[in-house]
This record gives C-alpha cells, sequence and structure tokens, in this order.
C-alpha cells in the first residue's frame, strides 16, 4: 500500500510526493535487513524490493517492476547505491535516464547521487552524460560480441542455433518419405511438427 501524505491549503487536500525506497540482494538475510534499516533511516515511506540469485534474470525483480510502474514526477527514489537497478552498466544507466527524464529524484544512500538538491542544468547534463555512456557501452558489448564470434568461427566452432533433430529421426524421416508418406504422418512418428519436417526435409534435400 503507498503511504498517503497531504497538506492542508485553504481547506484543499493537496497529496505530497512519496519516498520510496528500493533494495535489492542475494539470500543473504544480514544484506536485506541492512538495506531496509538504512533506507527506513532515510525516511522512505514506501520500501519494496527483490531477492536475486547469481543466475537470475532482470525480468525477475517484480517488486522492481511494480515499482518504476507506479512513481512518478516529483516522487524520491531513495537506493543504497544505483548497481541495485540493474545488474549490468548499461541496464542500471538505462533505468537512471529513464526515471530522471521523467521528473522522478533519485538519492543513493554511497552519496553518490541525489538529484534532489541539484539545479535542473545539472540534472540535464548527468542525463546527457548517462545516455551516451550506456549508447558507447552498447556498443562495445556488440563489438565484443562480434569479435568472440570471428574467433569461435575461425577455430571451426559452428554458430547459430543448435539441431533440435537427432541423426536417428532424420534418417527415420528419410525412410518414411521413400515410402511416400507425407509430412503430417511424419511429423506424428517422429515428435516433430509437420512444419519442422517439411524444412528439415528441404534443408536435407529428403
Amino acid at each position: 500500500m503507498v503511504s498517503k501524505r497531504y497538506n492542508t491549503v485553504r481547506g484543499f487536500h493537496i497529496k505530497m510526493n512519496t519516498i520510496y525506497g528500493y533494495w535489492r540482494c542475494s539470500t543473504n538475510a544480514q544484506d536485506q535487513e541492512r538495506q531496509i534499516r538504512s533506507l527506513k533511516d532515510a525516511g522512505c515511506e514506501v520500501i519494496v524490493g527483490d531477492f536475486i540469485t547469481g543466475v537470475s534474470d532482470y525480468g525477475d525483480r517484480k517488486e522492481l517492476s511494480k515499482l518504476l510502474g507506479q512513481i512518478k514526477k516529483g516522487d524520491l527514489l531513495i537506493l543504497d547505491e544505483l548497481t541495485r537497478l540493474g545488474r549490468t552498466m548499461v541496464a542500471m544507466l538505462v533505468e537512471v535516464n529513464k526515471l530522471i527524464e521523467n521528473g522522478v529524484k533519485i538519492r543513493t544512500l554511497d552519496g553518490r547521487l541525489d538529484t534532489s538538491t541539484m539545479p535542473e542544468e545539472i540534472i540535464r547534463l548527468i542525463v546527457g552524460v548517462m545516455g551516451y555512456a550506456a549508447e558507447m557501452e552498447l556498443k562495445n558489448i556488440r563489438r565484443r560480441t562480434s569479435e568472440g564470434r570471428a574467433v569461435a568461427i575461425s577455430r571451426g566452432v559452428k554458430m547459430g542455433r543448435k539441431r533440435s533433430y537427432t541423426h536417428h529421426q532424420i534418417e527415420e524421416i528419410k525412410s518414411m518419405r521413400s515410402k511416400q508418406r507425407g509430412y503430417g504422418s511424419i511429423a506424428k512418428s517422429v515428435g516433430m511438427s509437420k512444419s519442422t519436417v517439411a524444412r528439415l526435409c528441404a534443408r536435407e534435400g529428403i
């Protein structure tokens, strides 16, 4: 439930902005407690978080996704550090950039960023720098991926999707095709879809 604060102005209740806190950690309970305690001390009214393991995807952070969907212009998001927003530099930069552009203030408890106290022109500069940094990092990732792919190919590594059929299945399909059996009938026999059998036959010249 989102905490609500109001100011009374000439008989009207005006909702003030909300201070959110987000924690992220592995299954280390002590780290979770430390972050939550620090966020409470910082004045957070709404605190949510996610447990992330080493094999978790960014999309597994359900609480963060909900938070990013409801936080609005003028609200303040407090984090232990910026890396809580993304497991990679690109992911972190993209989220920070998006939040700032949407008018959300960000404060980190490690003291590295606090847009709530910065002039507008400095904030715009940060947005530009972060956007540029994210773009450069993406280019570097693509370059490293391309170079790695080229090295792998030069070593004889076959790239692309792994075959989803076996040599035995191919032989079965060849045998059935030689008996004039249709793609649908063959698909049921070998446990494939009709379209997969058709593509395989065309590829293998069956």
